[in-house]
């Protein structure tokens, strides 16, 4: 079982990469997050690995965080949600809006996820919503009451789209959740105040 992968990076896409360690290449699929984090071809790459072994083939997954990988191993422990759909969440979204849209059962959000639907978005707040103890302030960002969460969700979805990266996004909301005042924390209001943080 292969738990991480340390070697030099051969290639890579939005969906795969390729690391050559002890002359073999080994191929993971990665989420759209691992992806921003990995060095230029040629260099050291390491990640968190998660292997599945099935009777027709063996495949790897791979992160860059091991808070990562704790998130796959439980969307795939959720029915239906395959190992494909799973790299679809955490490449929706980054992982601390995706645990706070669950916490506060923001179904909204999550069917506006590639892959998932309405039926889905509720299995997942279900299932999840009890096991997400060890992610109760993911990437830093402080437990928020439910519409304050979906502010932030909100926020986090619109400034991807806009083509921010997700480790500044992450960092710029977590900085103004501590600053701003609760009436202060709509989507409206913190996508400002995080534009004009991430242009300065």
């Amino acid at each position: 079982m292969i738990a991480r992968l340390r070697g030099i990076l051969l290639e890579s896409s939005y969906t795969a990469c390729v690391i050559e360690a002890g002359g073999v290449g080994y191929e993971a699929a990665i989420p759209l997050s691992t992806f921003e984090k990995l060095p230029h071809t040629g260099e050291e790459a390491s990640l968190f690995i998660h292997t599945q072994v099935r009777e027709d083939a063996i495949s790897l997954f791979g992160f860059a965080t091991a808070e990562e990988r704790a998130l796959f191993r439980l969307l795939i422990g959720v029915s239906g949600i395959g190992g494909k759909l799973a790299l679809n969440v955490l490449s929706a979204m980054p992982t601390a809006a995706f645990c706070q849209a669950v916490v506060s059962g923001d179904i909204k959000m999550l069917s506006r996820i590639n892959g998932i639907g309405k039926r889905t978005a509720e299995r997942l707040v279900v299932e999840l919503k009890g096991k997400l103890s060890d992610f109760s302030s993911p990437a830093g960002l402080p437990a928020a009451a439910p519409e304050v969460a979906s502010a932030m969700s909100d926020a986090a979805l619109a400034l991807e789209q806009l083509g921010y990266k997700r480790e500044e996004i992450d960092r710029v909301l977590r900085k103004l959740s501590a600053e701003l005042p609760e009436d202060g924390t709509g989507c409206e209001n913190l996508l400002r105040k995080a534009l004009q943080l991430l242009n300065f």
